[in-house]
């Protein structure tokens, strides 16, 4: 970027064409081939947004936990322990990391905050098995959301590369669920 005079900015890489761009206030107007385009994407529409998908992820991993904490009940006290250990604590974990980063991050910028209460596991179809196999999607779901948040340049755009940190802490958490609930699940069917 090449700062042509106050407030505007030379867009581009060497060899293609320029795009001449002013920012005004939360706006941002570029000029290609003489075309003028506003973008209303302001930046409280950028931090609702990424608040709103990180939202959509936390309720994904309250479903993992209510049918993990289901299938706890479920199991024996080997079992349980053993569920608990590998698959709950990490889910639990990632919830609570995710609920801090949204709360957080709104109050960071003075924006509402959520309350994210306990879900349901739904109808006990298929047994422990089945109740896992849940917690497993919903949590892959819940990463996927977070992944392609991360992978974005909302954070970044919205001014909060440390969100983006975060995000990735709460990814870690959920991480590997699936190959140490097969392991779970193997002991299980014996």
């Amino acid at each position: 970027m090449q700062i042509t005079h106050a407030g505007e900015a030379l867009l581009g890489e060497p060899g293609t064409l320029p795009v001449m761009a002013q920012v005004s206030g939360e706006q941002l107007a570029a000029t290609f081939h003489g075309h003028t385009v506003t973008v209303a994407y302001t930046t409280i529409e950028g931090r609702e947004e990424l608040l709103e998908r990180l939202a959509e992820a936390i309720d994904e991993i309250a479903i993992a936990l209510a049918n993990l904490g289901e299938a706890y009940e479920q199991l024996d006290e080997y079992a349980s322990e053993r569920l608990e250990q590998e698959l709950f604590r990490p889910v639990q974990g990632a919830y609570g990391r995710a609920k801090r980063t949204h709360a957080e991050f709104a109050e960071r910028y003075g924006l509402a905050t959520r309350t994210f209460p306990p879900r349901s596991a739904g109808a006990p179809a298929g047994g422990v098995k089945g109740l896992i196999e849940r917690a497993l999607d919903a949590a892959g779901r819940a990463d996927g959301r977070l992944g392609e948040l991360q992978d974005s340049m909302l954070p970044v755009e919205v001014g909060d590369p440390q969100v983006r940190a975060e995000i990735t802490q709460v990814r870690e958490h959920l991480g590997g669920l699936r190959a140490r609930a097969r392991q779970i699940l193997r002991v299980l069917g014996r």
